[in-house]
């Protein structure tokens, strides 16, 4: 019996925090970024703790571990160096918005616009995706500049950093204390979010290379989701064992819900994040949502794609109001918050901390809380931003009903739609309520 131990990290185990920012400018105020260390020591603890949970529940772990399967948060880009395997500088998260000035530029000056890069990659330009973060490094970051120039500089989202140094880094032994070193490579669901993968051939694409100015000698060598990766290096619990599989959070979300083609499921978490399996076609979107791989389960294995609805800010904003305004102590207080008004009383609220991803794609929009009277209180706060998260998803499956629309082939399916769902907000009954009413 094969046991697979899934490491779910970073966006888990590690919260984003703010970077060193320096200035007030907009772009900076909207920076968020983890060090790219505290995650490999999150990885650490987190694999530790499962050897320890699994050893106490009376498994054993020599005889039944097999493999070990790597689920990450997408987008967020690491950079360091080869010859030291240390980061030259933080890891640039997710939802940072700092590249806006680069979005705005390519989309003025590129000839396709926001959509340029769609026909290949699937995706608008956005300061969600890695190629943008990957430009602003090389523009604004001495250090990285002079590592690519001299082919020092390694390029990775979170699976990649991690594989590297999982497998060996910059140097380390195997059991057998023979020499190894990490390997270089990401799954083609994580390079599917870096806006330079063709997801035709499942390859990096020179032309989008050479339109913004990054060298390929930097990227990771592109696997599929499912077939033996590496081995474990010494000095990590879990020593000698495969790395055998490795998914982007959300399709590893969509696969496990056992998503088939037509089918859909929303994770939410920090963000929430809505996708369609499409099969085996590439599906482009004509109502604001993006193309990408849904799983490719081993090197000969066919491809499938999926329709997908990214939202930068749903558990977040509940976050915000215990951290930011301190309406709630803890999370849960939501709920029991939220009910004690019938509805929100007329107020609504807009979380565009930074920015808003689909279907709207407006990278300048900001955050607005509106119909606030004498008499709203703190439960009407609280409803609306329960109701802000539902409402943004109900925006991303609206489009997916208009784009099944357009389809023949899928309207009845999705006619009859039902929606899984996931992450750790869907413990809030009133939340699903909501998303139930609402949708």
């Amino acid at each position: 019996r094969v046991l697979l131990l899934l490491l779910l990290l970073a966006f888990l185990l590690l919260p984003p925090k703010s970077g060193y920012v320096n200035g007030t400018s907009d772009d900076a105020r909207r920076w968020v970024e983890h060090d790219p260390t505290e995650i490999l020591q999150s990885v650490r603890v987190c694999m530790a703790k499962a050897l320890d949970k699994a050893t106490a529940a009376g498994h054993n772990v020599d005889a039944g571990l097999r493999a070990i399967g790597l689920t990450n948060q997408r987008e967020t880009t690491v950079i360091w160096s080869r010859s030291t395997g240390l980061p030259l500088y933080n890891a640039i998260v997710w939802m940072d918005a700092r590249t806006s000035t680069i979005c705005h530029r390519l989309v003025r000056d590129l000839p396709g616009g926001r959509d340029h890069f769609v026909p290949t990659c699937g995706l608008p330009i956005s300061t969600y995706f890695s190629a943008l973060k990957i430009m602003w490094l090389l523009e604004n970051v001495d250090v990285v500049r002079e590592a690519v120039r001299s082919g020092d500089a390694m390029f990775g989202t979170v699976d990649t950093w991690m594989i590297w140094n999982l497998t060996g880094g910059c140097g380390a032994v195997d059991r057998e204390e023979n020499p190894v070193h990490g390997l270089h490579v990401t799954d083609c669901s994580n390079a599917a979010r870096t806006m330079l993968m063709d997801l035709r051939t499942l390859d990096w694409d020179r032309p989008t290379l050479d339109a913004l100015g990054i060298p390929i000698e930097i990227l990771p060598k592109i696997i599929s989701n499912s077939e033996r990766v590496g081995v474990i290096a010494n000095g990590w619990p879990l020593a000698g064992i495969p790395i055998a599989g490795c998914l982007g959070d959300q399709h590893a979300a969509m696969l496990g819900q056992l998503c088939r083609k037509g089918e859909a499921k929303s994770t939410y978490g920090t963000g929430a994040f809505i996708l369609l399996n499409t099969g085996d076609e590439i599906v482009r979107s004509s109502h604001g949502l993006v193309t990408t791989i849904a799983f490719k389960l081993g090197p000969e294995a066919p491809t499938s794609y999926a329709l997908e609805g990214s939202i930068a800010i749903a558990g977040a904003a509940v976050q915000w109001l215990r951290d930011g305004m301190g309406i709630i102590q803890t999370t849960s207080e939501i709920e029991e918050l939220a009910e004690l008004v019938e509805n929100s009383g007329g107020v609504y609220f807009v979380p565009a901390f930074n920015g808003l991803f689909a279907p709207w794609w407006r990278d300048d929009a900001r955050g607005v809380c509106i119909g606030i009277t004498r008499f709203t209180n703190k439960g009407h706060i609280a409803r609306a931003v329960l109701e802000c998260i539902c409402f943004q998803v109900n925006d991303v499956l609206a489009s997916m009903h208009k784009d099944a629309g357009e389809r023949g082939d899928a309207k009845t399916k999705v006619e009859e739609f039902l929606l899984r769902v996931d992450g750790g907000a869907t413990v809030n009954n009133l939340l699903m309520q909501i998303q139930v009413r609402i949708t």
